[in-house]
Order: structure tokens, then C-alpha cells, then sequence
């Protein structure tokens, strides 16, 4: 992998996890449609997956020291209340990343056709998220964390955005957008870690060892490109949906998707 390789991959990476539109439909797209061969480099996924997880840490920092300091209390509060909400909304990624990926994958597959309808079914949500008035809740439930982990775990099909799909699923049972997106970015982190601890399993269990070797230079950019275009899409992100904007991201989802299927259709 080339220097400029891994800063692409990396900034796409960064940006994509955060922002509503799929950073799996894109990096399929990027492959597929421009004729770039990626190749699976399980080194090179681990290390910009830490980077999205380090931007999130830097960006959130005030929020995470406040809920752990709650949380090592030993008692029931708010702080210790909001975590158990983050583990619940674990399960069902849970089940399905340990359980049933592979078997969804098989069945849908990731060709352009999936990819394309799922940005679609991504700008569907995004758009009822923004033209939907429930009543704001100022508490995230319980429930609405399972519910919200459930939108999560769908986010395994490639073009359906993961922080689209939480984040909409939360506007729509009626949360706080701000409270919902905070809570969306801290959710994942557990989950991205697993990802970034399987491909570890992964890489110690590769038969060819010089498949998943990547030189110095690579791995600093790629991290630096994703850390600092995650740093970038997370605040962002967090300010757009604060000031009600996803809109734009369900029209891009919407014009991307059809562009996708009528490319692979014709």
C-alpha cells in the first residue's frame, strides 16, 4: 500500500464513519465503479478503525470523563444509568456480529445493487427524521437505547449508514437530536473496538502472513488521516444535527443511490 493510498482510504474512512452515509457503500462504490482493486489489508483496517475510535474519544472527552467518573462510583445515578443504556444498546449488534453476519452478507451480498438500495433506504430515514415532529424527550429510555441499537445492528448491509440509522431511529422515537447524536457516537465505540478485535483474530489466524504486512509510513498516514477527518466529521456531524440539517445528507443519499442502481441495472 502506497503513501497516498492510505491517505485516501483513511480520510474516507474518517469522514464516512461519522457522517451519514455509509462508509462501507463508499468504499464499495470507490472500488466497483472506478476500478480501484482494495485489498483486504486487516493491518491497515485495525489501526484507522483506533483512529475513528481516538477522534470520538478526543471530541466526546468531557462527556466520557463525566460518565466514567459516575460510572466508578458504584451506585446507581444518572452517569451509571446513561452506560447501562450504551451496554443495552450493545445487544443486538452483539448478536448479529457474532451470530449472523456472515449469513447476511451471504444473502445480500455486496454488490452495487445492495449498496445503492440501502443508500436509498438511508435517505428515507434521514428525511423522517427531519420532516417527523415527535415530542423531544429529554431522556433517552431504556427501550429507545435497544431500539436504537437495533437500527444499529441493521447497519451491517453496505450503503446503509450506521450513524444515519441510530441517529434517525433516535429523532423518530422522539429524543433530544442533540442528546441522540451524542449518544449514537458514544455507542459505537464498543462496537468498532470488537470490529477492530476480530480483525486482529483475523490477522493472527491468516494463512499468509506478508498479505496483512503494512511498512511504517502507510499505517502513520492512514491513522493521521482518519483521526483528524474523524475529528472533523464528529464535531460536524454533531453541529448539523443540532441545528436540524440532515436533510442534505438524505438528498445526497437519494441522488448517490439511483446514480448506483441505474449504473448497475444499465
Amino acid at each position: 500500500m502506497s503513501w497516498l493510498e492510505a491517505l485516501v482510504l483513511g480520510i474516507v474512512q474518517g469522514l464516512t464513519e461519522f457522517l451519514p452515509v455509509s462508509s462501507s457503500g463508499h468504499l464499495q462504490i470507490f472500488k466497483e465503479i472506478l476500478g480501484v482493486e482494495i485489498t483486504r489489508d486487516l493491518t491497515f483496517e485495525i489501526v484507522v478503525h483506533a483512529a475513528t475510535v481516538c477522534s470520538t474519544l478526543v471530541v466526546l472527552r468531557k462527556e466520557i470523563a463525566r460518565l466514567l467518573q459516575g460510572f466508578f462510583k458504584f451506585r446507581m445515578n444518572e452517569e451509571t444509568e446513561y452506560v447501562l443504556k450504551i451496554l443495552v444498546s450493545m445487544i443486538p449488534v452483539a448478536v448479529v456480529g457474532f451470530c449472523f453476519k456472515k449469513q447476511v452478507e451471504a444473502v445480500f451480498g455486496e454488490g452495487l445493487g445492495v449498496v445503492g438500495a440501502c443508500l436509498l433506504v438511508t435517505a428515507c430515514l434521514l428525511a423522517f427524521a427531519y420532516y417527523a415532529k415527535p415530542r423531544q424527550k429529554t431522556v433517552i429510555s431504556f427501550r429507545d437505547a435497544f431500539l436504537i441499537g437495533a437500527a444499529q445492528a441493521c447497519a451491517v448491509l453496505p450503503g446503509l449508514s450506521r450513524s444515519g440509522s441510530t441517529i434517525a431511529t433516535g429523532i423518530l422515537l422522539g429524543n433530544n437530536k442533540e442528546n441522540v447524536a451524542k449518544f449514537s457516537f458514544l455507542m459505537v465505540l464498543v462496537p468498532i473496538l470488537g470490529e477492530a478485535l476480530l480483525e486482529v483474530k483475523d490477522m493472527l489466524t491468516e494463512a499468509d502472513g506478508a498479505n496483512v504486512v503494512v511498512s511504517f509510513v502507510p499505517l502513520f498516514i492512514g491513522f493521521c488521516a482518519a483521526f483528524i477527518s474523524g475529528f472533523l466529521a464528529c464535531q460536524w456531524m454533531l453541529n448539523l444535527v443540532r441545528k436540524g440539517k440532515l436533510i442534505w445528507f438524505a438528498v445526497y443519499c437519494l441522488v448517490v443511490g439511483t446514480v448506483v442502481l441505474i449504473y448497475h441495472f444499465l
